[in-house]
């Protein structure tokens, strides 16, 4: 899998996460997860999960992290197993950092103050994740918590790398321990 830290901001709208859209911006082709900084405003009519539509809840925050993963050759459940993978290995990296996580499904929540929104889904080619974390909390809609503001992360482009290292590693050990063993 490929992957990339992308130095400009981006504002998360809901509309990257498209088919092919890591390849077209970045030519990164095939399996990969990239990764950026910037404010995160999706509208309702931008939103992939329907729960959140029929709450009327549009998700905001002033500054996020936010990754995108476009993965070929799976199928929706597998897809949804390797978010909840890089939501897992996003939780043991803050807690190697002493910081204790509840991972609730898709969300990460520090001290009752949620961290993170994710989606994985399905398109005509691919699956697609998007998983923002908090670097600011204020002026989210809900109880948030912030990886600088709350949590004292301050290097979030080495935070975001290490994720991407850790993701990617785990993904390659998983194909590789299904080819070290005999069928029975």
């Amino acid at each position: 899998m490929k992957t990339k830290f992308i130095e400009e901001e981006i504002k998360y709208i809901g509309s990257q996460l498209a088919p092919h859209w890591i390849y077209k911006n970045f030519k990164l082709q095939g399996d990969a997860i990239v990764a950026f900084i910037g404010e995160c405003k999706v509208d309702l009519s931008e939103m992939v999960d329907i729960e959140d539509v029929i709450n009327n809840e549009p998700i905001y925050s002033k500054l996020m992290l936010s990754f995108i993963s476009e993965q070929f050759g799976i199928g929706l459940t597998e897809g949804v197993l390797r978010q909840r993978l890089l939501m897992s290995i996003i939780k043991e990296l803050l807690e190697e950092k002493g910081i204790f996580v509840k991972r609730n499904g898709d969300d990460l929540i520090v001290d009752n103050g949620k961290l993170s929104v994710s989606i994985a889904t399905k398109s005509v080619t691919s699956v697609l994740i998007h998983t923002g974390l908090n670097i600011l909390s204020e002026d989210a809609p809900v109880k948030a918590c912030g990886l600088s503001s709350e949590l004292g992360i301050d290097d979030i482009k080495a935070f975001a790398l290490e994720v991407m290292k850790r993701y990617t590693e785990e993904l390659d050990d998983i194909v590789l321990a299904g080819t070290k063993v005999r069928g029975v």
